[in-house]
């Protein structure tokens, strides 16, 4: 389908879901095709070392690390976790230690080799640009995790959930391998308290590299008003923004002012939720609409509404490449066919408190039943909130940890109701649930945007799965059809 260069627009950008939803496998199909392929920069450090004690199935992360610069750091890597034919299904998986504001220094070398080899992968076979997600509320993971991408050469960084205007000066520094620092948002902090997350690149490579080439950045946002805020604030070039709707899968922005409920018990957005798409041009920067334009012809509407183009989700989730587990697939696409599902926005389920889009699973903790029997337990630690001790030290708590340790940190009871261990069912979804005392084995979670049953549009007459390639081309050659509801007042402001 044509090669895209650095210099380039994309049409479609394939959305950074889940944990290794958007696996390189994923990435590395899109891309291939002309259109930008993004991995999910998610717990990559939790991800490679699953797939080292599962054996590296393929030999996959071995070839990324034989491309590493450093091949001490990648040697240490694998020699510390790769078990050779995999370990048994009922024994653990390592756990890796949580995140915190000093270290530990394993985890810091972890994201950078992690994110250069799921970058790596995504890289190899074609020369078009690679991208990867982040989500700016996963704060500490940031530096380490931006800077092993780069090493591995991408080209396009996205991130949202979250203000990510200190984002493009640390591309700038990393460049040229120079120290780096960011914010650590501290619930609680008092007036003129910060804490402030460091990383000096030559502490973890110390050798002589050349410069690195700067990947764009594309700030993901639910208004104009912060698409406005980061063009003009930020610490650097922003390249680009995804307006992303509340019919997008994962986690959504909540609703503008008042939370209101509808009878199914989901948040109701309304007209402070639509975005001015007159504002989104007068900043001059690419934009791409996001949530509800995986269908055909949609991308049509975007582009007449001065878009660049669409990023898509949903379609790319369930298609063969994706890094979902395939009885998810199989089972979901097969009621899609059928009109039978419907995704569910739960405003309580994900510890950070912002609604949550999930997908009626059997077995899986959408099930009262499931989520009821697993133990409250909290040791990937992704979500967990920064907060002030009485002490003034940082310390970290999650909605989804026992409840009575997440009270001793200051947290409100209500808080807990109804959280689910979103961390530990994202990496259940593709495959490495962690098995726990040889009996408990972590459940799934799956989400999906609004749209789940339109992706039976991708399916040729009587196939049971499509490909990355399919969704590319329906999208493509797409007729105009009904433009999103959210959205669908903005089409008369082309001439605005």
């Amino acid at each position: 389908m044509g090669i895209l260069t650095e210099s380039d627009n994309p049409q479609i950008i394939q959305g950074g879901m889940g944990v290794a939803i958007s696996s390189w496998r994923l990435a590395r199909a899109v891309s291939k095709l002309g259109q930008l392929g993004v991995v999910s920069g998610t717990a990559l450090d939790n991800v490679m070392v699953r797939r080292l004690q599962d054996g590296d199935p393929g030999g996959h992360v071995r070839r990324a690390l034989d491309r590493f610069p450093y091949p001490e750091l990648a040697e240490a890597v694998w020699g510390e976790y790769f078990i050779p034919g995999g370990k048994s299904a009922k024994d653990s998986y390592v756990t890796l230690p949580m995140q915190s504001v000093d270290g530990p220094r394993e985890l810091n070398e972890l994201s950078i080799v992690a994110n250069f080899v799921e970058v790596s992968l995504a890289k190899i076979g074609h020369s078009n640009p690679v991208g990867i997600n982040y989500l700016e509320k996963i704060q500490i993971p940031h530096l380490p995790a931006i800077y092993g991408a780069m090493l591995a050469g991408v080209q396009y960084i996205l991130m949202g959930a979250g203000i990510p205007a200190k984002i493009p000066g640390i591309l700038d520094l990393f460049t040229e391998h120079q120290t780096a620092s960011y914010p650590l948002h501290v619930a609680g902090a008092q007036e003129g308290e910060t804490t402030t997350l460091v990383f000096n690149p030559k502490d973890y490579i110390p050798i002589q590299l050349p410069a690195l080439a700067r990947p764009k950045f594309l700030a993901i946002v639910s208004s104009h008003v912060l698409a406005a805020t980061l063009a003009k604030k930020s610490n650097g070039k922003v390249d680009g923004f995804i307006v992303e709707g509340p019919t997008a899968g994962g986690h959504n922005a909540p609703p503008r002012g008042k939370l209101n409920l509808n009878t199914s018990g989901e948040p109701i957005y309304g007209e402070r939720d639509q975005v001015d798409l007159a504002k989104m041009r007068e900043l001059a920067l690419p934009f791409w609409l996001a949530g509800g334009f995986g269908s055909p012809g949609r991308l049509q509407h975007a582009l007449s509404w001065g878009a660049a183009g669409v990023q898509v989700g949903t379609p790319f989730a369930f298609c063969k490449e994706s890094g979902l587990k395939d009885e998810f697939k199989n089972a979901l696409i097969a009621e899609a066919r059928e009109g039978m599902i419907r995704v569910f926005t739960d405003p309580l389920a994900s510890p950070t408190g912002f609604p949550f889009k999930v997908v009626p699973v059997k077995g899986s903790l959408s099930e009262e039943t499931v989520y009821q029997a697993r133990p409250r337990i909290c040791d990937l630690g992704y979500l967990r909130e920064a907060y002030r001790t009485p002490q003034g030290d940082v310390g970290f708590r999650c909605a989804g940890e026992p409840v009575s340790v997440y009270l001793s940190k200051g947290g409100k009871i209500e808080d807990t109701v109804g959280r689910k261990c979103i961390c530990n069912a994202l990496v259940a979804n593709i495959g490495h649930p962690q098995a726990r005392a040889g009996k408990h084995i972590e459940s799934a979670l799956v989400t999906s945007g609004d749209d789940l049953c339109g992706i039976s549009e991708f399916l040729a007459p009587g196939a049971s799965s499509y490909t990355a390639n399919d969704v590319i081309s329906k999208l493509l050659a797409g007729q105009v059809d009904a433009a999103p509801a959210l959205l669908h007042k903005l089409s008369n402001e082309v001439s605005a």
